[in-house]
């Protein structure tokens, strides 16, 4: 599995296809970086390919974070939040294991019952992209309504 960022910077062309994942900061930043090369969540997914990686307007509440941000030399002051900041690929899913968490970013206690979505090729933008459909859920689509045909 691949984790190494993008050399630069992209400009984005919004696609109205493409579907959003909500991520609260500083794990998007951890994303966009590679350092974090899988997403822990409760629910497995069936997605793969490439998604919109939306930067959620709260950050995150893991007791831990003060650790996280000084190991990973991050301010959350200058983190851009309720905006798209990037891509990144899924390309596997599967249950979490206590080997996951350096590639995770998070504390063993996260990873209990819990799955392991593979991550790759992150793309960062250059600027933040503001979605013209705010999120709904987890998933969204931020440049069409859900259940709305591709034009």
């Amino acid at each position: 599995m691949t984790g190494a960022a993008s050399p630069g910077l992209v400009d984005p062309t919004p696609e109205r296809d493409r579907i959003a994942l909500g991520i609260r900061q500083p794990w998007c930043e951890l994303i966009l970086g590679g350092r974090k090369t899988l997403e822990i969540r409760t629910r497995s997914t069936a997605v793969r390919g490439t998604i919109y990686v939306y930067s959620a307007k709260k950050f995150s509440d893991l007791p831990e974070l003060d650790e996280v941000l000084s190991r990973e030399d991050v301010d959350l002051d200058v983190l851009p939040r309720g905006a798209l900041v990037g891509t990144v690929e899924i390309v596997g899913c599967r249950r979490a294991t206590p080997e996951d968490v350096h590639a995770s970013c998070v504390p063993l206690r996260e990873l209990s019952n819990r799955y392991a979505w593979e991550l790759a090729n992150p793309v960062r933008f250059a600027a933040p992209l503001k979605p013209r459909f705010l999120p709904y859920g987890v998933w969204f689509y931020p440049f069409k309504r859900r259940g709305e045909s591709a034009a």
